[in-house]
């Protein structure tokens, strides 16, 4: 039964059905007709009845109220499915499909289809090509078919399938659409800048392709490729039990607000579950290879809409995208282990078997060499598996033993478990603490770090740490955990080093920061190349000051990785072109897809195709947002979240805010020249005298000009604006006040609302531009929204408590501020077009002082020129100060002697506490 709101919007929308004349629902005795129809079959009464009495949630008893007859009265309610008159629905003549194969037939006509493929339970083979006939496998020989519950084959029912999207008339489908195939010759018409890497095609990946192949190179339209495959649940739950794998293209030809959004991913295999493939992929990666090989080749006739031609497209796969994990089922080596490292390969260190690394002796060893692709192609052709369980298909493409990185690193699952290993390590959080026993019984064998090594009792409790910080029952038991990835991202580009400033000694501290000041600078959305050599000098300095504090088990493949994370920014460009973000996000789309719980990937497919289909309808209609891709348009938004209260303000306060927008309107600027001409003339002693100038300025400049604007508009052709006259006649005393509003997509609050949430959103940043500033830089919190009316355009403005213009900025480069000292009180007063979004985070350090951190900058698209590279990633501003000082390390461990991450002391321990 529908609820009591749903009928009362159905009653309003539709109003009450004109046929209904006898009130039979409502209390009415029901009259039957007498040539009511009884052409009911016995047969079909059980089902219709059924229906009727599900709809109506009615039984055989409340059918004898009605009439003698039941099936007399559900023959009439079945009555209601027909039409009222022709084309009731749908008027007459239209085109919609009647049928969901009519549907179908629609989409396949404009080539969005997809392939199932048979395949081998075992992940064995693909039942195309010279098996497409066959009924088992050649390999296990398990029958092709599925088998029922009564252990019999379904003959003709596939045991697994693959759904195979081909990729070649989806790229031929991208270059019909005008503004795509402009789009993807963008990196040839742009303008790079020499020293800096902005976009893939400013990287040494890219140019070898062009230098090795020039007839590939020279050809803008050719495309280059990356792909990303990682394993989903596409039910509910998060469990691993049921494992889909979608395998991802992406274009890096689009330019960078383009090429990672969800409308030019593109769906190209979809590999079904419950069992993930591993290192079986590449079977299902056959047809994809195919294509790959003849996009190499070169596709005939594709056709140009932006210039108006046919031309032979090419297309080259520069390098796949996974977790740590995937990265081995596609590359074929090895990632657990003595020989986990797929760079280092052989080289690969492993502390827990070198004793001699944690003497306290110098290390002399020398990086190794990465293999090239080359090399790995040998050792895989000649049996050599140590580090490698397989040969990758990919080098069944031509080029892919020529290119530099062939599998990228995922810097966010790098990120993420360092973070995880920091904060479990800090915290004691079981399961993720780096420091257990377990890890302090390595070091008593390895003979390293004396003073930390256990110290047996017969107590069960631990000694306290020099250290340890203070704290409750109830916060002993609070933990810090399901950190989502962008969390970690959070912590460790700024949280993380505020954390830590009052509760781990000097030394241990600025390792961590340097760390997370690694990680904030390689995340930078353009890379300047000439500070790429002096970045993996300090992240392998880090390492070394961080072996000083952790114990070894904290250094696993992950910590290990992070070493090899300049090498791929400097061949491949900026990191957030390779990292999984985007394709997570995807996934979570495709993860909503599944309507079906029994069939998730043939609904994923289904939806899939639909979308292209309309989003391909789109590309073709005026006026309707595409899919996938987020407007710009939401940046210029502006609109209150709150109710208002209209206040008469003071008059010296609007006085303020009036100065403060003529100040900043470009208009206006004419206008304040000839008032400091006209003061300085008048007043002559004091022409040399800035601060008195500007005083008298501020207090004169209103009226002046509402008498210069009065007089210029009495003269004929003055050529005085509505803008300009509505602004020299000031604003309404009236103003409306908001607690929130949305300014250009980005939600401001003022300082009582943030007072009672827990986020923060009253604190902003202005650079001074105009001399209305007191100070180059302030940092305030928003203590009102002001919106002023003046005509029908709105001036919106921020009361701000200014905050001193001394503030303190540490040896780390964190800016320090005191909210309690207010600063420029007449001057109280930002355009909210002027101002960038900052929060203030308490330091720990110093009471009553804060740390100010920069929002990240968000942008949807290239709002600033074609020429120029906007903001079109979520990214950090980077901190000023760099990396802490090294030779400060030494000073500091040379007072305070040997110590762990906590401090001095050795851990207590019992025979029974020998657990991590």
């Amino acid at each position: 039964m529908f609820g009591v709101g749903i009928i009362r919007d159905h009653v309003y929308f539709n109003g009450i059905d004109q046929s209904y004349k006898n009130w039979t629902f409502h209390g009415e005795p029901w009259e039957a007709t007498t040539n009511a129809s009884r052409n009911v079959e016995e047969d079909d009464g059980h089902s219709r009845y059924s229906f009727v009495s599900e709809e109506i949630d009615m039984d055989d008893n409340d059918f004898g109220d009605f009439g003698s007859d039941p099936y007399e009265f559900a023959n009439v309610i079945g009555d209601g499915d027909q039409p009222v008159y022709p084309g009731d629905l749908l008027p007459e003549g239209n085109t919609i499909p009647t049928s969901m194969y009519e549907a179908k037939k629609t989409l396949c006509a404009l080539g969005l289809s997809y392939e199932k493929m048979h395949a081998c339970p075992n992940d064995c083979i693909l039942y195309r090509k010279e098996y497409e006939d066959s009924t088992n496998c050649p390999t296990c020989g398990i029958s092709r078919w599925k088998e029922g519950k009564d252990s019999i084959l379904k003959e003709g029912v596939p045991a697994k399938v693959v759904w195979y999207f081909p990729p070649i008339p989806r790229f031929k489908r991208m270059f019909q659409s005008h503004e795509t195939a402009k789009s993807l010759t963008w990196h040839a018409a742009r303008k790079s800048i020499d020293g800096q890497m902005s976009h893939p095609a400013d990287s040494p990946s890219w140019k070898l392709l062009d230098d090795k192949w020039p007839e590939f190179g020279n050809e803008p339209r050719n495309l280059r490729l990356a792909l990303s495959s990682d394993g989903f649940n596409p039910h509910s739950s998060l469990s691993s039990r049921y494992s889909c794998w979608p395998v991802i293209l992406v274009t890096y030809n689009l330019p960078p607000w383009l090429c990672m959004k969800r409308k030019f991913m593109m769906l190209t295999l979809l590999i079904s579950g419950p069992k993930q493939p591993g290192n079986d992929i590449d079977v299902y990666l056959e047809p994809l290879i195919d294509d790959l090989k003849s996009l190499w080749v070169g596709i005939r006739g594709v056709y140009d809409a932006h210039n108006g031609e046919y031309f032979t497209l090419r297309a080259a796969l520069m390098w796949t995208i996974n977790d740590f994990p995937a990265y081995g089922n596609l590359s074929g080596c090895v990632v657990k282990g003595y020989k986990a490292c797929p760079i280092c390969g052989d080289d690969t260190p492993s502390h827990r078997r070198q004793r001699a690394a944690f003497n306290g002796k110098p290390e002399y060893g020398i990086p190794p060499e990465p293999l090239t692709g080359e090399e790995v192609l040998h050792m895989v052709e000649n049996g050599d598996r140590v580090c490698w369980k397989k040969k990758s298909i990919f080098f069944d493409l031509e080029y892919w033993k020529y290119l530099p990185v062939r599998h990228a690193l995922d810097v966010m699952h790098i990120e993420k478990n360092v973070c995880d290993s920091i904060i479990g390590t800090l915290l004691e959080i079981p399961g993720k603490n780096k420091d257990g026993i377990a890890a302090r019984l390595d070091l008593l064998n390895m003979g390293s770090k004396l003073i930390c090594n256990p110290v047996w009792r017969k107590t069960y409790s631990f000694a306290s740490w020099a250290l340890e910080f203070v704290k409750s029952r109830e916060e002993r038991d609070s933990r810090l955990l399901g950190l989502k990835s962008h969390d970690c991202h959070t912590l460790m580009q700024q949280l993380l080093p505020v954390a830590i400033r009052s509760v781990l000694e000097k030394p241990a501290r600025y390792a961590i920061t340097r760390l997370c000041f690694f990680f904030n600078a390689i995340c930078a959305k353009t890379v300047d190349v000439s500070k790429l050599d002096k970045l993996e000098e300090d992240v392998v300095v880090t390492l070394c000051l961080l072996e000083k504090y952790f114990p070894p088990s904290f250094f696993d493949i992950m910590v290990h990785l992070v070493v090899h994370l300049v090498r791929e920014v400097r061949l491949c460009g900026p990191v957030y072109f390779r990292w999984m973000y985007p394709f997570e996000r995807y996934m979570k789309v495709l993860k909503g897809y599944v309507q079906n719980r029994t069939r998730p990937e043939g609904c994923i497919a289904e939806r899939y195709i639909a979308e292209e289909a309309v989003e391909f309808c789109t590309q073709h209609l005026s006026d309707v947002s595409t899919v996938g891709v987020p407007s710009s348009q939401k940046m210029g938004v502006s609109k209150p979240l709150s109710g208002c209260t209209v206040s008469v303000v003071d008059q010296d306060l609007l006085n303020q805010a009036h100065l403060y927008v003529l100040e900043n309107t470009e208009e206006v600027l004419p206008y304040i020249e000839q008032h400091m001409i006209h003061i300085k003339t008048a007043y002559p002693k004091f022409r040399k005298r800035t601060k008195w100038l500007q005083d008298k300025h501020n207090s004169t400049f209103i009226q002046w000009l509402r008498f210069k604007v009065q007089s210029e508009l009495e003269e004929d052709n003055n050529g005085v604006s509505e803008n300009l006259r509505w602004l020299a006649a000031g604003p309404n005393m009236a103003v409306p006040l908001y607690r929130s509003y949305l300014i250009k997509g980005i939600k401001f609050n003022i300082k009582a609302q943030d007072d009672v949430r827990t986020t923060q959103n009253s604190g902003v940043y202005l650079l001074a531009q105009t001399m209305q500033v007191a100070s180059a830089k302030d940092k305030n919190p928003i203590l009102s929204i002001w919106v002023s009316m003046v005509s029908f355009k709105k001036f919106g403005t921020l009361t701000t408590k200014s905050l001193q213009s001394q503030s303190l900025v540490d040896e780390l480069g964190f800016t320090l501020v005191d909210l309690s000292k207010i600063g420029h009180r007449n001057d109280q007063f930002v355009l909210a077009s002027q101002v960038k979004q900052i929060f203030f985070v308490d330091d720990p350090m110093h009471r009553g002082w804060s740390v100010v951190l920069s929002m990240p900058n968000r942008e949807y698209n290239d709002v600033i020129g074609d020429e120029v590279l906007g903001d079109v990633i979520i990214e950090c501003e980077p901190f000023t100060r760099g990396m802490p000082n090294v030779d400060t390390f030494d000073e500091l461990v040379d007072e305070l002697g040997g110590q762990n991450i906590r401090g001095f002391g050795k851990r207590t321990i019992s025979p029974k506490n020998t657990g991590s």
